[in-house]
């Protein structure tokens, strides 16, 4: 199955919301949005299309009712979702849905594409965990990349779970959570080995953890 979904933010009105296939948004405020599931997406073989689009001057949060979850297919165990988002001049995204679960035997793969205007506000959070209690030979990759208007922002590829080149049934990580933010004039920081909060050199950061298991914690301030 294809899911398509588009929301637009612009001043003064509600966002504009068009959705096909197996996900939806939802009204939850004057500039909010919750992502709402439809059908169950993504099955392996499923591809997910979602534009974010936050225009100058306006605000933007979105959030979800409910974590995805991925699921292997009859055909094959790979799904794919694209996200795209395009903050303008002035305005403002906080995007912090709840996690995406990777059930065991499937593999998700995510390309995220970010462009941010260089007076604008970003909280990009994406939260990952690769299997369900008892669930083991699930994959995930992501990759995030964000442009400050002309200029490369970052450019990240994570990989967790079965196909990896760090997977390690015994130790290796089985969850993420990540945490784009832009501006971020923090320093960096570390409160672990798996976990560290990194500034990029164009300005914002990039805040990282790894574990075997999503924590329902927080980044530490630092």
């Amino acid at each position: 199955m294809r899911t398509e979904l588009s929301i637009v933010a612009a001043p003064g009105r509600l966002p504009r919301i068009d959705a096909i296939g197996g996900l939806a948004g939802r009204h939850t405020g004057i500039d909010t949005v919750h992502l709402i599931g439809t059908a169950a997406t993504p099955l392996g073989g499923d591809e997910l299309d979602i534009t974010i689009v936050v225009g100058a001057g306006a605000r933007l949060v979105v959030r979800s009712v409910a974590a995805t979850i991925a699921l292997p297919g009859t055909g094959t165990m790979v799904s794919h979702a694209h996200w795209r988002f395009d903050i303008g001049e002035g305005a403002e995204l906080d995007f912090d849905p709840e996690p995406t679960i990777v059930a065991g035997g499937a593999h998700h793969h995510v390309v995220t594409t970010v462009q941010v205007a260089p007076d604008a506000r970003l909280r990009l959070r994406e939260r990952v965990q690769v299997g369900r209690s008892g669930e083991d030979g699930g994959g995930w990759r992501g990759d995030l990349l964000a442009d400050l208007g002309e200029v490369p922002l970052l450019r990240h590829r994570l990989e967790l779970g079965a196909g990896s080149s760090t997977d390690d049934r015994l130790s290796g990580a089985r969850a993420l959570d990540s945490e784009l933010v832009y501006p971020d004039r923090r320093p960096a920081w570390s409160g672990s080995v798996d976990e560290v909060r990194l500034p990029l050199a164009a300005g914002g950061s990039l805040a990282t953890r790894t574990s075997s298991r999503l924590r329902a914690l927080a980044f530490a301030p630092g």
